[in-house]
């Protein structure tokens, strides 16, 4: 569970009391690349943590998947309106690799915001932090370019280059699959990527 402590910590310095409590109510779970483990339009109850491997969010729009979001070692992942609202989410969430997820109950998570300050403050950072980096991302969409959204995510994240399929990062980026091919040989970046 390093990954998933790691990031909790570096997040908001829980407690260690804090931190068992939280970690008792974790359920470990493996899954399988390319398996659903939150599908849009069904509730899904849980909250996972990424102790390893990595997932995509993403939508589905006109019959096309648009990705919206990349969870890796440390992040969590789950359906927004489940977690805010018990209801069904809109979003998908499947994992590109094999993962080992940490997974809690809404429910159970829910009742440590009321009892445990320490785990409240901890969520409240995390959500914003969430927020703040949509944001940006959306502020890039309405000012960048194609090419600065790319070299923004090819200096943050150089490592989704090698993990996940031309599709989703071009999907993520707003652009086909085509434009990010011939921008990534132009800038001689295809030998680090695996084509999908």
């Amino acid at each position: 569970m390093k990954n998933v402590i790691k990031s909790i910590q570096g997040f908001y310095p829980m407690s260690e009391e804090s931190l068992s409590e939280l970690t008792a109510c974790f359920k470990k779970v493996d899954f399988p690349a390319k398996t659903l483990i939150i599908e849009g339009g069904v509730m899904n109850d849980h909250v996972y943590f990424i102790e390893k491997g990595l997932c995509r969010s993403y939508c589905i729009i006109d019959d096309e998947e648009l990705t919206s979001w990349f969870s890796r070692e440390g992040d969590i992942t789950f359906a927004l309106l489940a977690l805010y609202r018990n209801q069904p989410g809109f979003e998908y969430v499947e994992t590109i690799e094999p993962c080992t997820t940490y997974a809690i109950k809404i429910e159970d998570l829910n009742k440590l915001y009321t009892t445990n300050i320490d785990i409240a403050n901890w969520s409240r950072i995390v959500h914003q932090e969430c927020v703040l980096s949509l944001q940006a991302r959306r502020i890039e969409r309405l000012q960048k370019g194609a090419k600065e959204r790319y070299e923004i995510l090819l200096k943050e994240q150089p490592d989704l280059f090698a993990r996940a399929k031309l599709s989703h990062l071009a999907s993520y980026l707003g652009m086909t699959p085509q434009h990010l091919s011939k921008m990534r040989a132009v800038n001689g970046k295809d030998d680090i990527h695996p084509i999908f």
